[in-house]
């Protein structure tokens, strides 16, 4: 049985300080690991140790990575952590970037990681930039530059008006930007008539939709439901439909259902606005309650207005419900009025139309107002203050 020594570990404690002297190594460096490589074929067993010593890797994930790595000496991938220390990365991100794509340790740094760290400076990405994405998503520095991620990047920057633009984008999707599929299912959504400003949409906000196989597929699904590509709607469809999978879909729809609506509801709604099925079950849930039990409102209305769904229930609906049964109570508000178009204008128009109008109840309704804005009152609370009315 072969055991990792505390001269092993050490050794590689040393030999990236003497690459980077400022690396702020973990002292837990230096802890003597026992893990059984009687089994391990001998040109695994230094990796396993390297990964294990070195890079924050269990003796289990160090195992099932080696199958992919080979290098008999810590120089390739000490020089690797040296490289990704001095450009700003901590310990702790390092571990991070590596355990995702351990096949940068066996990178020459100057020729493959350099030339691609120049190439976002050269576009506006400073180091924090470079840093988030490359932690995010470090199978990037294994693409080709010239033959993959130059392309890539110009693709995005298309249809997107900046390069600052196209750095805060990768900040959120990096993962995506060099992905094969990527430029295929953006011509393919061109030729079904899909605006640029919606592919420019999409690449900021749910890229990871563009790395999809089958995309044809929900196209036609969402024409067949009735969206017009050339609809800002449509793209906000298709993020929804390849966001969400077939059961949580289903899901969501059963929430609708329980509220009373059909599934021609659920469709008319999210044909409306496909946002609302970007909420969380959680979310469409306690609308409805509030709607419904608390408010006592109808369930349909909301089949018109799908956009309360994308509302603060704490924040908005719960406030401008207050006021509107005060108003009601003391008849200053029509019975049947809708209750959910006062829900969506900006707060000034809210409070000018809704409270400052009424001079007499002002100060009141205000005061009502602010305090449910201020302490967010939960279902029950509002429960009990609408019951005072």
């Amino acid at each position: 049985m072969k055991k990792f020594s505390t001269l092993r570990i050490l050794h590689h404690r040393h030999s990236l300080l003497n690459l980077n002297p400022n690396l702020n190594l973990n002292p837990s460096f230096s802890v003597c690991f026992n893990f059984n490589f009687a089994t391990i074929p001998q040109s695994q067993s230094f990796v396993v140790s390297y990964l294990v010593s070195t890079c924050g890797f269990s003796p289990e994930s160090a195992l099932s990575a080696s199958r992919y790595l080979r290098f008999k000496s810590s120089q390739k991938p000490d020089s690797v952590i040296a490289f990704l220390s001095a450009h700003g990365f901590s310990v702790s991100q390092i571990h991070t970037v590596v355990k995702r794509e351990s096949r940068i340790l066996q990178c020459n740094p100057d020729k493959v990681l350099l030339p691609k760290f120049q190439f976002l400076r050269s576009k506006g990405a400073s180091s924090a930039d470079i840093i988030h994405m490359i932690t995010a998503g470090p199978r990037f520095l294994l693409g080709s530059l010239n033959n993959n991620i130059v392309p890539a990047y110009h693709l995005v920057r298309s249809f997107i008006d900046s390069d600052k633009q196209v750095i805060t984008c990768l900040r959120r999707n990096f993962s995506s930007i060099a992905d094969s599929r990527v430029s295929p299912n953006v011509q393919l959504l061109l030729d079904n008539g899909v605006k640029r400003s919606s592919i420019a949409m999409m690449l900021s906000m749910r890229s990871s939709i563009l790395c999809s196989y089958k995309l044809s597929h929900t196209i036609c699904e969402l024409k067949e439901m009735g969206f017009d590509t050339s609809k800002t709607t449509f793209a906000v469809a298709m993020m929804a439909k390849r966001t969400v999978n077939k059961a949580k879909w289903v899901e969501k729809v059963e929430v609708f259902k329980k509220w009373g609506w059909s599934e021609e509801h659920v469709l008319e709604a999210f044909k409306k606005l496909p946002y609302c099925m970007l909420n969380s079950q959680e979310k469409i849930d306690a609308v409805f309650s509030f709607w419904v039990e608390v408010s006592g409102y109808s369930s349909l209305e909301l089949v018109k207005y799908p956009v309360i769904f994308q509302l603060s229930l704490p924040k908005r609906i719960v406030p401008r419900s207050l006021v509107l049964k005060f108003l009601e109570k003391e008849g200053l508000r029509k019975k049947g009025a809708s209750y959910a178009t006062p829900l969506l204008p900006k707060e000034n128009v809210f409070l000018k139309k809704f409270v400052y109008a009424f001079e007499n109840h002002s100060s009141q309704l205000l005061k009502i107002y602010q305090k449910s804005m201020n302490q967010g009152n939960t279902t029950e609370e509002s429960r009990t203050i609408m019951s005072t009315f």
